[in-house]
């Protein structure tokens, strides 16, 4: 008997709620593996996400300010930490799989491009059938990882992660908690790293929001926990009380227009566009300088795609470099 097996598929028959997602019912690998004695299926698939490159070059992407200059603001490194610690706490008060939830959270935004959204937006403009950073998040960890094996990952993990936008439909409840946790996580940070640039103050917050769901960042994400939970526990769905859920809007949509959209700090955003497009044709004019590994998808994959796959790759330090090596002169040495 494979006793360490045993143990972890009777903690989770004692622990977690008939609503969870077990190990021993997941759909599997795309290629199947022996099992581990000491770890389930899911905590593999995050142990396998955070030792991978992509995972890593997260901590020089943007999240909201494009390469801020100044130590505290997010990166899409630090929010995906903020993101699995709130999906955590929460899948734990649900009695739902922990491991599951994590190993999500951790690979949610590994597709994700330079410059945030604005480099997202230059690539589903520019690459035929779009880009969207969750299902590319899904192609990092098929193909694009391990050169070109991938993370092989379970199946509920890799749902996870390309539904994890919030008008996904994720096939477990896990899955629905990375969309809440990345919600909660994105809207308090960002209105943080917002007052620290200058662009946000307090007082500037919806007043009825503020009441309802907090005057400070922390008090705010455990009221959004706490709500959620309580609207969740044991009824084998995941919401928010109708109040919580209309004022969590409400602040998205005040963030979007005061911070999302605000010229004050997004107006490096046309630089990083224009930037990024000139990459672009650049190297599908000339995809012999690509690397070997993205030349090599080149036989199975439209040149635009691979491309993409190659700039969507780059953190926001190596697209500036890239582009100043490539056109920028340079200072002539003697």
């Amino acid at each position: 008997m494979d006793y360490g097996k045993f143990y972890l598929d009777t903690v989770e028959q004692t622990f977690l709620s008939k609503y969870a997602q077990h190990t021993r019912d997941t759909k599997g690998r795309l290629v199947p593996i022996a099992p581990c004695p000491l770890r389930t299926e899911y905590q593999r698939d995050r142990d396998r996400i955070i030792h991978c490159k992509a995972f890593r070059r997260l901590k020089h992407k943007t999240q909201v300010f494009l390469s801020p200059e100044g130590d505290h603001y997010r990166t899409r490194l630090t929010h995906t930490l903020e993101v699995g610690q709130i999906a955590r706490t929460m899948a734990r008060a649900l009695r739902l799989n922990e491991d599951l939830t994590e190993a999500m959270a951790m690979g949610h935004d590994l597709g994700h491009t330079p410059f945030g959204h604005a480099g997202e937006g230059v690539l589903n403009k520019l690459i035929e059938g779009g880009f969207i950073h969750s299902l590319h998040s899904l192609r990092v960890v098929d193909l694009l990882e391990n050169d070109g094996k991938g993370l092989n990952l379970t199946w509920e993990v890799r749902d996870g992660i390309a539904n994890h936008r919030y008008f996904d439909a994720p096939a477990t409840l896990e899955g629905k908690i990375l969309i809440y946790a990345d919600r909660f996580a994105y809207i308090n940070h960002d209105i943080e790293d917002a007052e620290r640039a200058g662009i946000l103050k307090e007082s500037d917050l919806p007043k009825d929001c503020l009441e309802v769901l907090g005057t400070s960042k922390g008090v705010r994400i455990n009221n959004m926990i706490t709500d959620l939970v309580e609207n969740s526990y044991e009824k084998g769905r995941i919401k928010q009380s109708p109040l919580f859920d209309e004022m969590t809007c409400k602040l998205h949509e005040f963030m979007f227009v005061s911070v999302y959209t605000n010229p004050d700090a997004k107006g490096e955003e046309k630089k990083a566009t224009k930037m990024l497009e000139t990459l672009f044709e650049h190297f599908m004019k000339h995809p012999e300088q690509m690397p070997s590994f993205y030349r090599s998808l080149l036989d199975s994959y439209p040149r635009d795609r691979v491309v993409g796959d190659y700039i969507a790759s780059f953190t926001d330090r190596y697209a500036i470099n890239m582009f100043e090596n490539l056109f920028v002169p340079k200072t002539w040495k003697t």
